[in-house]
């Protein structure tokens, strides 16, 4: 098979890839992007069926295309995020190579870089990896395999439907754990949840979504530090969108529970620091409050009041008395779902650009190993960096900065003295 050549590889088909494919088509720069399975495809395969956007549709979004037959206002349903940025895709004519596997980048002897693939082989001068946050489902070693109880990663949950009868306890509260959760309550089945620490801001306040009011506040755009971290948020559009109170879903019979510490012969302990994760997520929940209300006042917006938002309910009994551990047997749990994100996979990339733990070695997206790109990361370069409509932003600065390195390299000249 001969050897295929380009300018720039981009290794996955998501939204990152799709962003930085339409910034290279801009720019007039020769590339492909190579997706292992479909474009878009995490939002088909790896999501449950009634997921819908965190983020509502005049937001969650390219510049330069709006969705279709969606009110400004909705949260739409995975599927058609899916198709919208396949639309999208095909509107600048995207080069995208589907189900084709990376199975090595390695950089040349004389410059450049060799990815061997499973339609054959390319040389580039740049590669960006564009896999983004949702590389491998990462599931703590805490409980074994046991007879009689199945384990997935939420990127298996589907529905209520698709589970073995009986009980289900979820690990991690952030918005997967926490929208499953819900969705499961629909049913007559008990739901345990374990929370970690988070973030749950206001779905709503002040006739505003969350997403404006971290817009307008400049929280999207706060700027990327050796301290920031990806941080576990509760937010959810189901069912038209609210704030996620997790006092409120336990008093309709949610059963919380602190952090999950150990497995033992069929009994799992959980810390004593439910308490401790309940009024930190309060605090920031009170915080974007505090911050709106300033902002209102300082611009002299005309927003209604909502003194309502302010109201935090009384600790349901679960919070007061926290349950340090469950049989699983007598609870008759038959399902441990595992919302707990995901790790880094870059095997396939065997280039100098990473730290210690595989992490990746970059300043906003420009790794340590020069013709080497990430794109898509938590706070890659600002808050808002994984998301759709911040990945684009990321996108063109990466290829501003590919184009800039082009230029060096076409000089011809000598540099003499004239």
């Amino acid at each position: 098979m001969p050897l295929k050549q380009t300018d720039v590889v981009v290794v996955g088909g998501g939204q990152a890839g799709i962003a930085a494919s339409e910034h290279l088509t801009k720019a007039g720069i020769k590339h492909i992007v190579l997706e292992r399975a479909r474009t878009a495809e995490n939002w088909r395969s790896m999501r449950w069926d009634s997921l819908v956007a965190n983020g509502p549709a005049w937001h969650d979004r390219f510049p330069n295309m709006k969705f279709k037959n969606q009110h400004q206002d909705a949260f739409v349903p995975k599927e058609e995020v899916a198709d919208y940025l396949v639309d999208y895709a095909k509107m600048f004519g995207a080069p995208i190579h589907e189900g084709v596997n990376v199975n090595s980048v390695q950089r040349k002897d004389k410059g450049g870089f060799v990815i061997e693939t499973t339609d054959g082989v390319f040389e580039a001068s740049y590669v960006i990896s564009a896999t983004g946050a949702f590389q491998k489902a990462m599931v703590p070693p805490i409980v074994p395999e046991i007879e009689k109880i199945k384990q997935i990663h939420s990127t298996a949950y589907r529905n209520p439907g698709a589970l073995p009868k009986g009980n289900v306890i979820i690990i991690g509260a952030g918005s997967s754990g926490s929208q499953i959760a819900a969705d499961l309550m629909k049913t007559s089945r008990k739901i345990f949840l374990s929370v970690g620490a988070h973030d749950r801001p206001p779905r709503r306040y002040r006739n505003r979504d969350f997403c404006w009011w971290l817009g307008v506040l400049n929280l999207w755009d706060a700027e990327a530090n050796p301290s920031s971290t990806h941080t576990t948020i509760a937010v959810s559009g189901a069912d038209g969108g609210s704030t996620v109170d997790f006092r409120k879903l336990a008093n309709k019979g949610l059963t919380l529970l602190g952090v999950t510490e150990k497995f033992d012969d069929g009994v799992l302990t959980f810390k004593n620091n439910l308490t401790e994760n309940i009024s930190e997520g309060d605090k920031n929940y009170l915080s974007i409050l505090d911050l709106a209300d300033a902002y209102v006042d300082r611009n002299g917006l005309d927003l209604p009041l909502d003194p309502e938002a302010r109201e935090i309910g009384p600790d349901p009994e679960c919070i007061v008395r926290p349950i340090r551990s469950i049989d699983l047997y007598e609870e008759n749990i038959t399902t441990i779902i595992w919302a707990t994100g995901f790790a880094n996979d870059y095997d396939w990339l065997q280039v100098d650009a990473f730290e210690a733990n595989n992490i990746p070695s970059h300043k906003r997206g420009i790794s340590s190993e020069p013709g080497v790109y990430f794109l898509g990361l938590p706070w890659q370069s600002r808050r808002g960096s994984s998301f759709i409509w911040g990945v684009w932003h990321d996108a063109k600065f990466i290829v501003d900065h590919i184009q800039k390195q082009q230029g060096y390299l076409a000089y011809s000249g000598s540099a003499e003295r004239l």
